[in-house]
This record gives structure tokens, C-alpha cells and sequence, in this order.
């Protein structure tokens, strides 16, 4: 599902709020296989980019061009995905009507869904697989996000020298990725992106989307937190809270550390459990089976276990490069492995090239 039309193939551009993903992929249709061709990342700098809404657009377009600089990058084309509060994706009921009856009236249908003037967004609809109980009405995945959003992640993109052929979502790259790398499951699972601002929940059964929510708090509240309790800076915070090597591990407090990751990684897996709890309040398809974690945030020392404790389900982090074919020889020793968590929603959205012809 895009909020623009795709074309032809396209490199996966994921821009975060403290780093921009980029990746090419090369697809083998017959054998259904990936290759990764090129990836690469680039931190941000603070407030760049707060909330989703883009605050220093220099800084982001100079990150976008070196990347593409970088690793050669010929394609000229983007896939790029949005998130958070200006983005609403609802499950909807409507009347049984044919495709091209249903997108005649579907901006009459999403008005009453949507909190925004029906005349300031983007909106897509895909038919969904379920059948419902009454033959006389279907089920619908509605999307509407904001035009302005929209428009500007399309003006970062073009000021940069590439051309966006699709505005997808977080959530919906993330079930891409997942889905190539682990198969349809049948049975209801959580896919938890935690990013350094946002934390995206999607539930997923048997490849259908069934429940998305998006919470405004991610991973940079570990570092804001140790920054607080040790009084350092925001970048020595970020040091402690992922490590470093070659700092002297005499100069690093790792008890008042763990403490810190504990106590914010209970706060984001209370907030977690909250919307898995509202879906299931709600849901009648006998509960969820596991979460899969992914995002910058989801290595974080003990968070994965805090969110297996507060849901009572079995939580680990996805890999992206499962399925995914790489020459080791083109990449650093390591580099992959460590940074795989990150690239959840760049990888989905490098695949969206060769979906949905």
C-alpha cells in the first residue's frame, strides 16, 4: 500500500528522526530472492527532525546526497514511509461494492474515520482478505495522511536529486520485511518498531494488517534519561547507553546505566502492553502468539525482556537480512550484525520495488 503510485525499481530511503537508512536491493523474481546491493546510514543531528515534522530540512537533504554519493547510488527513484500522529490506518466496514464503486466514494466513506479535513489528505484503501460475517459488507484497510507531510517528505527527497514513487508507512514496511523473512504466520503476532522518537505497533495475522498505533516515546528516552541522572551530554549519553569499545570501562557507572535502561524499558513496555491490551479488548481472534522487535531502541539492554514480562508473551528481535542474500566480502566484519535492528523499515521499503505490479 502507497500514498503515491509506484513505477519501477527504487531504493529504499527511510528518514528517521536521528538517522536516514539508505538501501538498494536487487531482486530475483524466478527464485523470489533478495540481494543487498548497497546500505547505508547517517546520523542526524539533534532536532532535526521532532515528532515526524521535519525542522531542518539542510540537514536532511546534505544526509540524503551523501549517502547516495557514497555508495554510488545510480537509481534515480525513492521509496520513502511516514509515521505518528498524522498518519490513521483503520480497519472499516462498509457496504459490498466493486473496487472502482468503492474509490468513486471512499473520501465520502473515510470522512467520519478521520480527525482531519477529508480535503488535507492523501487517502489509500485495500480490500482486505478476511470475509466478514454479513455478505452484504466488506472489510476495507483505510489510510489517510496528512498532504502536508506528504509533501514534504516529497520535497526532502527531490532537493536531494532523487524522484519519490512512493510514500508508504512504517508499519506496512516493517510487516513487508517481516513477512519475506519469516512467512505468513497464522496466528496473531505484534511487530514493535522502536525508534529513537516513536514507537510503532502493528499486529499481523497471516499477512493481514489487523491493528496499528503508533506511541510518541522511543529510544532517545534512554539517553535522555541517562543523560538527567549522570549530567553529561546527550552524546556521551548515547556512548553509555550502546557501548563503546574503546572507552575506558573504569569511567563508565554501569550500575546507575542499568538502572536508568531498567526503569525507562518498564515505562515503554507499560505503554506497549497498554495498546496490545486495547487490541485485544477488542479482538476476537484469541489472542496474540509473540512480539518481534525491531528499531534502533530494541538491543537496548533489557528491554526485550521487560516486554516479554509486562505481555506474558515470548518477545525477540527480528532480523531483517534473514532471507535476505549478502556478499560478506562488501560489507565490514560485523557491521551488519550490529546494526540489523535499524534496518526493519529500510529493507521493507526496498523491496516495495518489485511488490505489487
Amino acid at each position: 500500500m502507497g500514498l503515491l503510485n509506484r513505477k519501477k525499481c527504487a531504493i529504499g530511503l527511510d528518514i528517521g528522526s536521528s538517522s536516514i537508512k539508505l538501501m538498494e536491493l536487487d531482486h530475483d523474481a524466478k527464485a523470489g530472492a533478495y540481494r543487498l546491493v548497497s546500505f547505508g546510514i547517517e546520523p542526524l543531528p539533534p532536532e532535526a527532525i521532532v515528532d515526524g515534522a521535519v525542522m531542518n530540512a539542510g540537514a536532511v537533504v546534505d544526509a540524503i546526497r551523501k549517502l547516495v554519493d557514497q555508495h554510488r547510488v545510480k537509481t534515480k527513484e525513492a521509496v520513502v514511509s511516514i509515521s505518528g500522529n498524522s498518519v490513521i490506518i483503520k480497519r472499516i466496514n462498509l457496504p459490498l461494492m466493486t473496487m472502482e464503486e468503492l474509490e468513486e466514494s471512499i473520501q465520502w466513506e473515510a470522512e467520519q474515520y478521520i480527525p482531519f479535513d477529508i480535503n488535507d489528505v492523501n487517502i489509500d484503501v485495500q480490500l482486505l482478505d478476511d470475509v466478514g460475517e454479513d455478505p452484504g459488507q466488506m472489510e476495507v484497510l483505510l489510510v489517510a495522511a496528512r498532504k502536508e507531510l506528504v509533501s514534504e517528505y516529497q520535497s526532502l527527497i527531490h532537493q536531494a536529486g532523487l524522484k519519490p514513487i512512493v510514500v508508504d508507512v512504517d508499519a506496512f514496511a516493517v510487516a513487508n520485511m517481516f513477512e519475506f523473512n519469516y512467512g505468513k504466520v497464522n496466528e496473531s503476532i505484534a511487530l514493535v518498531n522502536v525508534g529513537a522518537g516513536n514507537v510503532t505497533i502493528h499486529i499481523v495475522r497471516n499477512g493481514v494488517s489487523m491493528f496499528t498505533r503508533d506511541i510518541g516515546m522511543g529510544g532517545r528516552q534512554f539517553t535522555e534519561e541517562i543523560q538527567r541522572t549522570l549530567n553529561i551530554s546527550y552524546e556521551d549519553a548515547e556512548v553509555m547507553k550502546v557501548g563503546d569499545p574503546e572507552q575506558d570501562e573504569r569511567a563508565i557507572v554501569p550500575e546507575e546505566i542499568e538502572q536508568v535502561l531498567a526503569s525507562v524499558g518498564e515505562s515503554l513496555a507499560t505503554e506497549i502492553q497498554r495498546s496490545l491490551d486495547f487490541y485485544l479488548s477488542t479482538a476476537a481472534d484469541g489472542g496474540l502468539a509473540r512480539v518481534y522487535l525491531s528499531g534502533g531502541a530494541a538491543r537496548t539492554p533489557g528491554l526485550a525482556r521487560a516486554i516479554s514480562r509486562q505481555t506474558g508473551l515470548p518477545c525477540e528481535v527480528a532480523d531483517p537480512f534473514q532471507r535476505v542474500q549478502i556478499d560478506e566480502r562488501e560489507f565490514k566484519e560485523g557491521f551488519l550484525d550490529d546494526i540489523a535492528p535499524q534496518a526493519a523499515v529500510v529493507v521493507g521499503l526496498a523491496m516495495r520495488r518489485q511488490a505489487d505490479k
